[in-house]
């Protein structure tokens, strides 16, 4: 069954249904607003209204972080060059990582293919169809897992992602701040209904968004709010220079050349030279994350 499901009939059987007579809306009058919104707001994204669940899979992992425009640039190619959970795991490493180049957070890449190499190798080439056996798989958190179920497979879930998040908040938590996810939980799990999840928050997800272009994103009064932080001159940047130099090198980069060719980077962007320490932890993490492996003072995809 269905997490959202189980959620909403474990509230109802233990008293905790949530308390809609103290929000500003009845649970009608919020399904009817979001619903007519939605309808008004639908945006027509290529990963929608498929039942493909590896397809939802990638577009919910390049949707993390990443804006809906750039995705919509990435995602139909992706899918072309990896139509199958068994093709993106037959992929070389190097291969994938150059065609989420542009999306950032690579460790994303490295988890969807991880966890098409298990579903390949364990199960067929599928799938699971529950979110617990979805977020046993590298990368999968509960708003992912959620997401697949809504989307692929058309069936309730507690789908919480900043949009949705944004949708609650401004409509039934008007004048709080620090809210909780667990206590949106319960009126996540009660309003999304039996039959037609995915619809719904297609709904949710495009109110949410029009809210955010609109007015100052609720969800910034949400207890998980975090702004991103810069890019330029971050160990986030320095570790993605690294990566697309070594994946530019098809006979391995040496470390020498590597750290060179960071610090012109950096002076070029007048800050100082890379301390050796740091650089030497950049090229560490990302080998033990298996981005490429080292072989003496040569890095190699």
């Amino acid at each position: 069954m269905a997490a959202g499901l189980l959620v909403k009939q474990h509230n109802r059987a233990h008293g905790n249904a949530p308390d809609w007579s103290s929000r500003p809306l009845s649970r009608e009058a919020f399904a009817q607003k979001v619903v007519q919104r939605g309808a008004e707001l639908y945006r027509d994204l290529p990963w929608r209204g498929i039942d493909d669940p590896y397809g939802v899979l990638v577009s919910e992992v390049m949707l993390q972080q990443t804006q809906v425009a750039r995705v919509m640039r990435y995602w139909q190619r992706w899918m072309e060059l990896f139509p199958t959970v068994d093709a993106l795991a037959a992929a070389d490493v190097a291969t994938v990582l150059e065609q989420w180049q542009g999306l950032g957070y690579n460790r994303r890449a490295l988890a969807l293919k991880r966890t098409c190499e298990t579903c390949s190798a364990e199960r067929d080439g599928q799938l699971p169809r529950t979110a617990d056996e979805l977020m046993a798989l590298p990368g999968i958190g509960p708003a992912t897992a959620a997401g697949i179920v809504a989307f692929a497979y058309d069936e309730p879930s507690v789908y919480i992602e900043t949009n949705v998040r944004s949708v609650f908040i401004h409509e039934l938590f008007p004048d709080e701040d620090e809210v909780r996810d667990r206590a949106l939980v319960p009126y996540v799990a009660d309003a999304c209904p039996d039959e037609g999840a995915r619809a719904w928050y297609y709904a949710l997800l495009d109110y949410g968004a029009d809210l955010k272009a609109r007015i100052a994103n609720p969800s910034r009064r949400s207890a998980h709010y975090s702004r991103q932080s810069a890019f330029s001159g971050s160990r986030r940047e320095k570790r993605s220079f690294v990566l697309k130099q070594v994946l530019a090198a098809e006979s391995g980069a040496s470390l020498e050349d590597l750290a060179a060719s960071l610090d012109a980077h950096e002076r070029e962007a007048g800050r100082p030279a890379v301390d050796r320490g740091l650089f030497e932890s950049i090229v560490a993490d990302l080998v033990s994350e298996g981005f490429f492996r080292r072989e003496g003072d040569i890095l190699k995809p």
